[in-house]
Formats: structure tokens, sequence, C-alpha cells
């Protein structure tokens, strides 16, 4: 049993309070009050175009329901409160997706019987964002991957135990309000089948099981709108085509497309010199959102990109330097707008503080907010080395203006002077030698001073005046577990590495590209002064060989390193 009231409940007091003659308002659980939303709950079916648009923009609950341990705490996230509703909705999202893991808690065959207690707490959640106003996107998460995946092998099985789950969801929110909407499956993928045709038949047969096992349960079900993926919800032509024929095959007016996107590989973890969000980066988008609008949006198939971020946050948000992840967020927020696509946003608890209610990088959270709406102006790059040693030179940044114009830059509340301390020409902007030796002189490595460039338009861009000088490597010994290069980073930062053999070849994991993936095959330890070099990185290095690596900095400084790997025994050199 709930401890709030139940949608069943909320029905049938408003039935006898019509039969009474007594109907007063209708909560917030069964009719949402804003505009965008017109006939949601009052027996006027919302279209499922008009649903997704009033979903924009969403937030996903990520890493809790969707946990593959006991409870939804296994995975590091509180446990989940009204209170963290509230405060999302405070912050402007429209919709929250809950990703749920019923595997765990499901008996066996043939009933698959979900155990009460989970359900309940789950419908629990979701009557709490109903009630708080938002729209809610419900699914089948990680089953995907630990059962539904041997649907090749184990067709009838996948199918039973597929239908048993949908069977007990759909009757548990069969009156739940029609701003709960279902997504069939999340991310799927077959092992085993004989390639391409065949994921695309079972795929098939999975999202028409789930419309029919939906629809068929009546109420709100009957009209819901329902949402379908692709396959590993790709947005690549092959997987849309495949898609979009399956909807035109259940011709039900009420479906609704989603797809995933996590940027251009290299970029989004931060490997094979990905380091920039670059024109190939920019292309890859607008091409996989093109793809998307065309296949779906522009025939009248709304979609949602249910998940976006960058891979490398698996990690930390530090795997992408953090102006190039701006201008990432900054370019979808603004593209995803153009193209009529909802988004959500991948959260597992890196980006809101489930526990403070706050942001944990508010300026990116600043930068995301701002594109539901307008376009912002970026710089090529929020960094400027200022050397330590020698005089200064003067700085330029060059500026993607999207349409605005600069109208101040300040130093905290200091206001600098448009032609003393900084000149704007065109979408240049240069920030003088004195300036610049001004806010370093006598300060330690590091950040000496953030400049704020304000625009007529959107939120500002920060500027970072780092003074450096060219980082200090020493020579180390380590074990193939793990080894540590002492670093004196001198106020730099690293970007990159590269690993190639003495003898010829690239050496360590991902052997197409001589740049490692950061965090995975190398990671910095700022407070800590050491670069380390991981075990993953010395799986993929021969015994008894040599490896030149080069260190890629920020500044634009490079350190080379030796390393001789001899059995578990680990030597580095500088040079």
């Amino acid at each position: 049993m709930k401890s709030r009231s139940s949608w069943w409940y909320a029905v049938l007091t408003a039935l006898a309070m019509l039969i009474l003659g007594l109907a007063g308002p209708v909560s917030a659980a069964t009719e949402r009050a804003s505009p965008a939303a017109p006939g949601a709950g009052t027996g006027t079916r919302e279209s499922a175009a008009d649903a997704v648009a009033a979903m924009q923009p969403g937030w996903n609950l990520g890493n809790t329901l969707d946990a593959t341990g006991p409870d939804e705490t296994s995975w590091g996230n509180p446990r989940v409160t009204r209170e963290q509703l509230r405060a999302i909705r405070a912050q402007g999202f429209n919709s929250v997706r809950i990703p749920v893991t019923w595997s765990q808690h499901q008996g066996p065959a043939p009933a698959y019987a979900i155990d009460p207690d989970h359900l309940a707490r789950v419908t629990e959640v979701v009557d709490w964002a109903l009630e708080e106003d938002l729209y809610v996107l419900l699914n089948v998460h990680h089953d995907s991957w630990q059962w539904v995946m041997q649907m090749p092998a184990q067709r009838e099985a996948v199918l039973a135990r597929f239908t048993a789950t949908w069977d007990q969801i759909a009757a548990a929110v069969r009156d739940a309000p029609a701003r709960l909407l279902l997504e069939s499956i999340n991310e799927p993928f077959f092992e085993g089948s004989s390639g391409d045709a065949q994921n695309a038949e079972l795929l098939h047969e999975l999202n028409s099981v789930f419309v029919d096992r939906v629809r068929d349960t009546g109420g709100t079900n009957a009209t819901r709108p329902l949402v379908l993926t692709t396959l590993h919800a790709s947005p690549e032509q092959e997987r849309v085509d495949e898609l979009a024929e399956t909807i035109e095959a259940i011709d039900d007016p009420q479906l609704v497309a989603t797809v995933h996107f996590y940027g251009y590989w290299p970029f989004s973890v931060n490997v094979a010199g990905g380091t920039r969000f670059d024109a190939v980066a920019r292309q890859d988008l607008t091409d996989a959102f093109d793809r998307v609008h065309d296949a779906f949006t522009a025939r009248g198939v709304p979609v949602i990109v249910g998940e976006y971020g960058l891979l490398g946050f698996d990690r930390s948000t530090d795997t992408i330097q953090q102006g190039e992840k701006l201008k990432f967020f900054e370019f979808l927020g603004g593209y995803a707008r153009q193209k009529q696509l909802t988004t959500m946003w991948w959260d597992n608890g890196q980006h809101f503080d489930r526990a403070a209610l706050t942001w944990r990088d508010p300026a990116l959270y600043r930068q995301i907010s701002s594109s539901w709406t307008v376009d912002s102006a970026t710089g090529s790059t929020d960094q400027i080395f200022v050397p330590a040693t020698g005089t200064p030179q003067a700085a330029t940044v060059a500026l993607s203006l999207a349409g605005t114009t600069v109208t101040a830059v300040r130093h905290g509340t200091d206001e600098l002077v448009a032609g003393t301390d900084y000149t704007v020409e065109g979408d240049r902007l240069t920030l003088t030698a004195d300036t610049l030796a001004r806010l370093t002189a006598d300060r330690p490595h590091g950040v000496s001073a953030v400049l704020t460039v304000a625009f007529a338009r959107g939120v500002p861009w920060d500027l970072h005046i780092i003074r450096y000088e060219p980082p200090v490597l020493s020579d180390t010994t380590g074990t193939t577990s793990g080894t540590d290069i002492p670093t004196d980073f001198r106020g730099d930062r690293l970007a990159t590495m590269e690993a190639v053999y003495a003898d010829g070849g690239n050496a360590g994991p991902h052997d197409w590209t001589s740049y490692k993936e950061f965090g995975a095959a190398f990671a910095p330890g700022y407070g800590g002064g050491v670069i380390t070099l991981t075990p993953e990185f010395f799986g993929e290095v021969r015994d008894g060989s040599t490896v030149l690596l080069t260190f890629h900095f920020w500044s634009g400084a490079t350190v080379t390193y030796t390393l001789d790997r001899d059995g578990g025994t680990v030597t580095g050199t500088v040079g």
C-alpha cells in the first residue's frame, strides 16, 4: 500500500463526488494545470505530439530504480523523495524519465510475478512526479541486457516474460493520467542473432507486443502515448528506418519514437585525440538529429531523445574539458530545439546532488537550461594560458556569437574598459598584454582570474586566466597494476596522451590510434601531483617492450616520457 493517494483512489473519489454533485477542482494527479497540455486528465485525448512537446525539457532519474542490486540505493544514489522531484520541477524540467529494472524483483516462470512491494514503490515515485506536475516516462530498463538479449535462442521464453512484465506494469498504471508515458525497452540488442535482418524482426516483435498488451488493458492505456525505440536506441539511418517501418505497420496515432545521443564517440570519451567539440563532432550531431527529424518528426511522429550526455561522464565529468563540454551542450540544445526534438538529460547522480538538491556544476546547468529557449554565444576556448616568465602577449579568443553581441567583460564586479583592457573586432575578442600582466602578476600557478564575457542575449562565457610554466615529470618505478608518474603540473592541465612502441606501432588499448582514452588508460591527479597509468593500459602493453609517451597539455606544451615493462615491473624515465 502507498502512503499517499493512489490513482485509483483519486478516480473513485472523483466519481463519487460527481454522483453527489459535489465535484470540485481536480487534483494535480489527474489534471495538468499548464495550458501546454490541453485535455490531459480531462477525458479529451492529448495527442502524442502535444504531449511530447510539453515534456521538453526532461531529466533522467538514473542509476536508481534501474539499479540491478537489491534496492534503489545499490548504485550509490539516495532513496527517491518527493522533494527531489519537486526540486527538479523547480529547475525548469517538465518531465522525468524513470528507468526501472524489473529482473531482480520478479518471480519464476510462468507468472514472472513482480514483487508487489517493488511495484508499489515504483508507482509511488511515479505518483509523486505526476503530483509535482511532471510528465513521466516509465520503462523496462536493464532487463535488456539481463534476459531480453537472449531472444534469438530463447524466443518463446523471452516473449513470455516480456509479455508478463508489461501485463503487470500496464495493469498497475491502467488509470494513471495520460501524462504518464510508457517506453517498451531500453537500448535493446540481441546476442547470437544472424544479423541486422533478424535483429529488426525481433525488435519489431517486442515493440508490437508491447503496444498490443498495453492497449488491451484499456482505461487510459487505450490511448496513452507509447514510446518505441530503435535497436540500441541508435540514431543511425538503418536503425531509424527499421523503427519507422514498425511504427507504420502498427498504425497507432499515439506512438512516439525514441533514440539516445551521447555524441561523436572519440569526443564523447576523449580518445583518438578527440579533445575538442570540433566540426566533425558538430556534424555527427546534426546528422543524427536530421535523420530522426526527417524520419519521424517531419512525418507527424514525435521524437524523444530519451538520454543525452557524454559517455566519458560515466568515469568523471572532467573527462571532457569544461569549455568543450559547454559548447557541446549548447549546440545540442539549440539544434534539438530547431528540429523539434524533446530531450531528456541523463543524470546518474553526477549532475544534480539529490541530497543537497543543488547542481554539482552550476555552469553546466546554466548552459544547458539556457539552450532550451535561446542560442548563447560561446568561445573557441575558456582557458587563456599566460606564461609565468617573460612578458605576456595579447590573447585572442574567437567567438561563436550566435547572432548576439558582446556587451561587457567583467572581472568579478569590476568592468573592464573596452579599447584599453580588451577589444572586440567582429567575432574576435582580444585581451591586451597589459590586462593579462595585471591579472597574473605575483599570482601562484593556476587560475589567476575568471573573466565573464556578457552578451546581449543568452548566458555569459567565462574565461579562465591561468598562470603556468611547462609541466615537469620525474622518473618512477611501478607495476602493471598501476603506475604513478610524479608530475608538477605548474598550473597546466593535461589534455591527452600518446603511446607508441619504440620499435614502431601504437601501444596500449585502442591500438588503431596513438592517442589513448582519457580516464581509462591514464588520468591526471592534480591534487596528488601525479599522472596515473592504469592496469587497463598495461593490460595491452607487450611484456619486454619500451613505450614512448607524449603528454599533451592544454597550454600547448608537450612532455615526452619513456616506459620500460619487464614482467610486472614498470620503469619510467623522463625523455
